[in-house]
């Protein structure tokens, strides 16, 4: 059962739309506009083409100026990474988008309105329909106020997923030869041992890192190497 009520909605969107129709339209999923016999073009589709378009541009644009030291490579992991079906979904919910699409009676049983794919697609219409109603200025600053957290989180997830890749192909851009990893220093019992890495590059200590096990060390090794280098 659809909830909207249109003013509350855009309270939580955080943005006021001329154009009402655009709205209505970034919600309503293709089962909906199917059962009720409406034109090819009366669902979100469209808008969702075009949200997804202006979403990239925008991250895309964002992260290029905001880090100048990442790779091409590393960009484009960490922009699939923002804008992945499973994190879209995840700002979909917290709008409470689910609650106010029109679905189709099908969609409405086998529970699309917590479904990922339903949920970041539309997620990336409502974009669409700002960028629609306000141009592409309004769709940009939209679409801020939800990604520059998510960037600035994933981005330190992403990173610490695998330091140790990230703090090579930084060094690789400036020296052929490779970092070292040594454990330095073990700690506590057998039982609840604690290892201390060092990462040097040509002799000199980069960072120093300690964890429950050698690899865990050498991660928060390579985490405090590029703390240091702010990148």
């Amino acid at each position: 059962m659809n909830y909207l009520n249109l003013e509350e909605f855009e309270k939580k969107l955080g943005y006021h739309f001329a154009d009402k129709h655009l709205l209505l339209l970034a919600l309503t999923h293709s089962s909906y506009a199917n059962e009720n016999k409406k034109g090819s073009h009366e669902n979100n589709e469209r808008l969702e083409f075009l949200g997804d378009a202006v979403l990239d541009m925008v991250v895309s644009e964002y992260m290029y100026r905001k880090f100048p030291e990442m790779p091409e490579g590393e960009l484009t992991k960490l922009r699939a990474a923002v804008v992945c079906e499973g994190s879209l979904a995840g700002l979909s919910r917290k709008l409470g988008v689910g609650r106010n699409l029109f679905l189709g009676k099908g969609e409405e049983s086998t529970g699309g309105r917590n479904r990922d794919s339903i949920l970041a697609d539309a997620f990336e219409a409502i974009i669409g329909a700002v960028c629609m109603d306000g141009g592409i200025e309004a769709a940009s600053a939209y679409v801020m106020r939800f990604m520059e957290n998510q960037i600035a989180q994933t981005k330190t997830n992403f990173r610490n997923l695998d330091c140790k890749t990230h703090l090579q192909e930084i060094i690789q851009k400036i020296s052929k030869v490779p970092v070292h990893y040594a454990i330095v220093d073990e700690k506590g019992p057998d039982h609840n041992k604690v290892f201390v890495a060092e990462v040097t590059h040509e002799g000199k200590v980069l960072g120093q890192g300690s964890g429950k096990s050698k690899k865990e060390a050498e991660q928060n090794a390579a985490n405090a190497a590029l703390e240091k280098m702010k990148v």
